[in-house]
């Protein structure tokens, strides 16, 4: 017998071998759905293949979309340049160094019809990676749609419009936390009516994880930060059997791949609870739907090529833990955005698996192992720890105002990276099987001429426009911010007339004031 103890990353222990779990009565599409949301699953329909894209100007991320596209994808990902999420036009001077660099730059309305040109937004669906700006970029998509003729109660995609892990691992927040949840509660109302097949909110744990937590502390704080979005919605009076139907998640995977999938599993039978037992009837409303993006961190910048392999295990496990949707990262991501021949080879891995690998012709295959049952058991009564400490805290907001989240996600970070230090956690390329370095040939390089073009495009855009109508509708914002009336409306209004991204968050900063 090995005396050395085995743990998952989350420090959960490993017995040498498992002979027995709890019987297994649960059938897939029924609560409390750990076996899935689908009683056929992949069967009946693939995950969404998912390729996220957005770069420099939105011409050129329109190019990238119309070769994804023609690669099989079947869903599109748009990444917002830095300035865009903090809510700077790019002539601003915060902006300066950062336009086009890790997202595509949109200004205006104008950007948004270039950035969809040729795309029939009603044949498609969007998943917007954008938070404390996502009540305008929705804006700008549903004047677009309006503009191509779509009828706006049919068009389907996803805004991520999740700010509380904003303030807890990735800071790109604008107003104090209590303004921010108004704006977030205004876009679920406006669409539970106006835009009903819109996800309103992907609650992330993907940048909890990036941050450096745990598996468990991913879902636990996950699941309490979707805890207070329900809770929030209902104060506004809506209906939680029609509103959490609307919500959706998106979480990490990493390389534990067995660790992974319980994840998954858990994770669904937290939520159906936390529905349940904040009022929800409905099955459906009890469901947790959920996009998986590959562990963007488990990327190395040594021998890159190796992430082919780190990213095809952990689709794997994103697959076999029950994913609705699937963002593959690019191999050459540590270096820079993915160039478009690392982009196809991640989109290929999705198709492997789906149509190679035999693992979508059953569903839950990996149900009834002792270990995977074991171990999602294990993980679900971890993150229920959290979930209580934070309750007792009197919720996330509460959590996070007394930086509790973000001190342990900092603490679990600590511990992993003197664990790779030390050698005790092997990284292959990195700490073990080291070699001379061979560089990438090509890699993707935004150039700086890129705020230029934008800021003439901002000139010219503000020469043409109505300029009354633009005043007349960022004065009828600031009316409505400092009442109590639902935002969405009035956000709308100022795009059509072509009101810039900052312009509109600037009315915010003014009466909700800088975080």
């Amino acid at each position: 017998m090995s005396h050395k103890k085995y743990t998952t990353t989350s420090g959960l222990e490993i017995k040498e071998v498992y002979t027995s779990s709890r019987p297994m009565e649960e059938q897939p599409g029924e609560f409390p759905f750990t076996r899935g949301i689908q009683k056929d699953m992949y069967r009946g329909r693939l995950w969404t293949m998912r390729q996220y894209a957005g770069f420099s100007t939105a011409e050129e991320s329109n190019k990238r979309y119309h070769y994804l596209l023609n690669q099989g994808t079947t869903g599109l990902s748009v990444a917002f340049d830095l300035p865009t999420q903090i809510g700077y036009d790019s002539d601003h001077e915060m902006a300066d160094g950062e336009v086009g660099k890790v997202g595509v730059a949109i200004d205006s309305l104008k950007d948004m019809e270039i950035l969809f040109d040729q795309i029939a937004l009603k044949d498609i669906t969007t998943s917007m990676t954008i938070n404390a700006t996502a009540s305008i970029l929705l804006a700008m998509y549903i004047a677009l749609a309006k503009k191509q003729g779509a009828d706006i109660r049919q068009i389907s995609g996803t805004i991520q419009n999740d700010i509380l892990k904003e303030y807890a691992a990735r800071g790109t927040y604008i107003y104090p936390p209590a303004p921010s949840m108004r704006i977030i509660t205004d876009i679920f109302e406006f669409c539970s009516k106006e835009v009903p097949k819109w996800n309103t909110i992907s609650i992330s744990g993907y940048h909890i994880r990036e941050a450096g937590s745990s598996a468990v502390q991913e879902l636990a704080f996950t699941l309490a930060n979707g805890k207070t979005y329900l809770k929030a919605a209902i104060e506004k009076g809506l209906d939680i059997n029609v509103f959490a139907k609307r919500l959706s998640f998106f979480f990490n995977c990493h390389n534990n791949f067995f660790e992974e999938i319980a994840k998954f599993r858990a994770a669904r039978r937290m939520w159906s609870k936390i529905t349940r037992h904040l009022g929800a009837t409905d099955e459906k409303a009890q469901m947790l739907r959920f996009h998986t993006q590959t562990g963007g961190s488990t990327l190395t910048a040594q021998q890159p090529l190796n992430n082919v392999i780190r990213v095809s295990n952990q689709a794997m496990a994103a697959v076999l833990g029950g994913t609705q949707s699937l963002h593959t990262n690019g191999y050459d991501e540590a270096l820079s955005l993915p160039t478009e021949s690392a982009a196809k080879i991640a989109l290929r891995t999705q198709q492997i698996i789906a149509f190679e690998s035999g693992v979508t012709d059953t569903v839950d295959p990996l149900a009834g192992s002792f270990f995977v049952e074991n171990l999602t058991d294990e993980i679900e009564n971890a993150a229920w720890a959290y979930i209580e400490k934070i309750d007792a805290m009197g919720g996330s907001v509460k959590a996070i105002e007394n930086d509790y989240m973000q001190n342990e996600i900092a603490s679990a970070a600590y511990q992993y990276q003197k664990e790779v230090e030390s050698g005790e956690r092997v990284s292959v390329g990195v700490n073990k099987f080291t070699q001379e370095e061979e560089g990438i040939n090509e890699v993707f390089n935004i150039d700086d001429s890129i705020r230029k073009l934008q800021m003439d495009k901002l000139i010219s855009l503000k020469a043409s426009r109505n300029s009354e109508a633009v005043a007349s509708a960022l004065g009828a914002l600031e009316i409505a911010a400092r009442g109590n009336v639902n935002l969405m409306p009035f956000i709308i209004g100022a795009v059509e007339v072509y009101a810039t991204l900052g312009e509109i968050a600037d009315v915010f900063r003014g009466v909700f004031g800088e975080y």
